[in-house]
């Protein structure tokens, strides 16, 4: 019985499976020659990195059974990071390898101290991303059970959120429509102290300008037309918990005054009332409007800005979540997959290599929509591009080596900075690399310690 992190080595040529085995001291080797070998070594040792040489027998000069391997390891295990070896002037498979899933590549003839760091940075994020998974399984009913992310940016948005929950503070959460404002308001809700209290949520943008007064704050019996009883508004219905106003920038100028008063006092008046109202609820507001371009418009009051924003925090869209796509993309299959028997339950292979390749401006709305489209359309057992309706998309098209090489660098060295806090000499340390090296990786790369 070893301590070491398991590896796995898929290399049929024995001079090479020696130097391989030796360079790799750290680790517990496996070594696997064809397809058969290595998919019962990835049964019986479950290594988190796997290194691959897409030249196999039966087809040692070819891909075919390299690619054929890397699409098993990623149908049957797809957290595994495996991480490809390509050769001079192989830039297509290398870019195949990383649409289809694979962690990183390698040039052939080996260096092995540039193997030896992709290694290590593979372990690290399989480390990181198999923490998160533990911990959501661990506590299902948990506040953010229902965030479903492995990307060091929204994990560091969870953490943010759940310390803002322990406190009152007025939340404004900015982001893009389809990104989860309002699964990390539900969140925020249930993490606070106020779990036990409702939880209110109106959409600004949704009901006509003027209705929405009497939505928020009630009226009395005979205030306007049809108004044939007194009605409590969404602000008193929230009472003891929590009232989430999403899409607060269509708020019109006439109502913000009104609503100022309600957030500075915490004291409401009907619509037709004269009586006085108070409310203890807890605010949190969510647009994706820039407020502050509104506010120098002259279409949204600082006063008001600053009375709901006491803290902010802005939700990155999904193409900026590394890894989530695939992972939510999944999460969608096995949720809505019931409502077809018998229906598809897995991605093909090309469908995996889309969704990496979309930058899904409707976000995650418009990533579940695909799916529920697929399941419905699909004919066989797996989801295809075309079932996604991506085949044709603009917004599909191969990365350059260059730029799978900056991604995989930049989601590594990001998740490095989430597991230390944003410590530069302890995540340094932990990628193997020098604090100047990091500092120049990451300004290159444009990733912020924050």
């Amino acid at each position: 019985m070893t301590d070491k992190p398991p590896l796995l080595v898929i290399e049929d040529d024995p001079g090479l499976q020696r130097q391989l085995k030796w360079a790799y001291e750290g680790y517990s080797v496996s070594l696997a020659a064809d397809r058969e070998a290595a998919l019962a070594q990835l049964e019986e040792v479950e290594p988190a990195v796997v290194t691959l040489d897409l030249g196999l027998p039966p087809d040692p000069d070819g891909v075919s059974e390299g690619f054929a391997t890397l699409e098993a390891i990623m149908a049957t295990r797809p957290h595994t990071k495996v991480i490809v070896a390509s050769g001079h002037g192989d830039r297509e498979s290398a870019r195949r390898a990383i649409a289809l899933g694979a962690f990183d590549f390698y040039q052939k003839p080996i260096d092995i101290d540039e193997l030896g760091f992709i290694v290590s940075r593979a372990f690290h994020m399989a480390n990181l991303e198999a923490e998160n998974r533990r911990l959501q399984s661990r506590v299902p009913e948990a506040p953010f059970s229902d965030i479903v992310t492995g990307s060091p940016e929204m994990l560091k948005i969870c953490a943010m959120v759940e310390r803002i929950a322990a406190t009152n503070v007025s939340a404004l959460l900015l982001g893009a429509s389809g990104t989860g404002k309002e699964l990390l308001a539900r969140a925020m809700h249930a993490a606070s102290s106020r779990a036990k209290g409702p939880f209110i949520a109106i959409n600004c943008a949704a009901i006509p300008e003027n209705l929405l007064e009497a939505e928020l704050f009630g009226h009395e019996r005979g205030a306007f037309t049809g108004a044939v009883k007194t009605t409590e508004g969404k602000i008193e219905l929230a009472q003891k918990g929590t009232l989430f106003l999403d899409e607060v920038g269509d708020i019109p100028l006439p109502l913000q005054v009104k609503l100022l008063r309600f957030v500075q006092e915490r004291v409401i008046e009907r619509v037709g009332g004269r009586k006085s109202i108070p409310v203890d609820v807890r605010i949190v507001c969510a647009t994706h409007q820039n407020l502050k371009a509104m506010i120098a418009d002259g279409r949204f009051r600082e006063d008001l800005f600053y009375r709901i924003a006491e803290v902010t925090v802005v939700i990155p869209p999904l193409k900026d979540r590394a890894g989530d796509a695939l992972l939510l993309a999944n999460h969608f299959i096995q949720k809505h997959a019931a409502e077809r028997p018998g229906g598809p339950t897995r991605l093909a292979p090309g469908a995996v290599a889309a969704i990496n390749l979309h930058s899904w401006p409707g976000n995650i709305r418009e990533l579940e929509n695909r799916i529920k489209r697929a399941l419905i359309m699909a004919d066989g057992p797996a989801i295809t591009a075309e079932d996604l309706d991506l085949v044709d998309s603009p917004d599909v098209r191969p990365m350059t080596l260059r730029e799978a090489r900056a991604l995989s660098d930049m989601r590594t060295i990001s998740a490095a900075l989430a597991a230390t806090g944003g410590s530069i000499s302890k995540a340094a340390k932990a990628l193997g690399i020098s604090r100047p090296t990091l500092y120049d990786m990451m300004r290159d790369l444009g990733v912020d310690a924050g």
